[in-house]
């Protein structure tokens, strides 16, 4: 049998995807039901418990595929990403179209109808997927409609066949965010989960963890001497770390010194990292 990675292959010692069948093995296999996340950001667990550790997140209007449901627990897995994991089953609800728009700004607002004044219902991060069934206007602002009656921001919204010119730029619009281990979404982020959520904003699909962007992301290649040839896109990876390099010099990175999204001078950051986790471990150019 195969040796799978556990965070992308739904098998467990007696359960798995039936997809999986020729290569693990497990007392049962089934076929998964096609879910979406209701919620505006689902966080994913190792464990099917509420103190488990988290592993990761999903953002409203994600497809997901179902395994199981017991004890108000789910077993899923991303059909973005691949991520498997344990989420709330409240966090889930039926498919309900393809989305149509994508929430293009950090942040934003729900509101229970086309009317800023009004409570809001909710808040959305960016990458969050929606399906608008119509439009409205309100003392001149614009407000697309979603399904459930409530209301966003026109212009904080994006088709979502459109994307983003610079994956870079959509990181330096999340600056000050605050840093989340296992965090994807503009409310907390760690270093994956920036590099994966400013990417998806350009439609460049990124793998979830730092080690899995550091197999496969872009070409690597080797830095000359004072790190001249480096440019603005580049990642510099560490060991359990990775980095956007905003130009020849600067970075920008979700980190635990600053717990924020913050730029600082690539040289620098490796006087600082080296003495606990040492140098750079690998450079790509995605």
């Amino acid at each position: 049998m195969s040796i799978l990675d556990k965070r992308l292959h739904a098998f467990r010692a007696d359960l798995a995807d039936t997809r999986l069948e020729e290569q693990v093995e497990s007392e049962r296999f089934v076929v998964g039901r096609p879910a979406r996340i209701a919620v505006p950001v689902a966080d994913m667990r190792g464990e099917p418990r509420p103190d488990a550790g988290l592993s990761t997140q999903l953002l409203l209007g994600e497809d997901v595929i179902v395994f199981e449901e017991r004890e108000g627990w789910a077993w899923i897995q991303s059909e973005r990403d691949s991520y498997v994991g344990y989420v709330a089953a409240t966090a889930l609800k039926a498919r309900d179209g393809p989305p149509t728009h994508m929430v293009c700004v950090p942040r934003t607002f729900l509101y229970p109808g086309p009317d800023m004044k009004l409570p809001r219902s909710g808040e959305l991060s960016m990458g969050t997927d929606l399906v608008v069934v119509g439009m409205a206007e309100n003392r001149g602002t614009s407000y697309a409609l979603l399904q459930s009656g409530e209301a966003v921001i026109a212009c904080h919204l994006m088709p979502a066949s459109d994307h983003a010119a610079d994956y870079v730029a959509v990181a330096e619009t999340l600056i000050d965010t605050p840093y989340l281990w296992g965090g994807v979404s503009a409310f907390g982020l760690d270093c994956s989960g920036l590099v994966q959520l400013a990417m998806r904003m350009a439609g460049r699909p990124a793998p979830r963890d730092s080690d899995m962007q550091a197999s496969g992301l872009g070409e690597a290649f080797q830095p000359e001497p004072g790190y001249s040839n480096l440019q603005r896109g580049d990642l510099v990876f560490w060991k359990g770390h990775v980095a956007i390099m905003t130009d020849a010099d600067n970075m920008i990175h979700a980190n635990g010194h600053t717990m924020l999204v913050s730029r600082e001078p690539l040289r620098e950051a490796i006087d600082r990292i080296g003495y606990l986790y040492g140098g750079p471990t690998l450079f790509r150019r995605p």
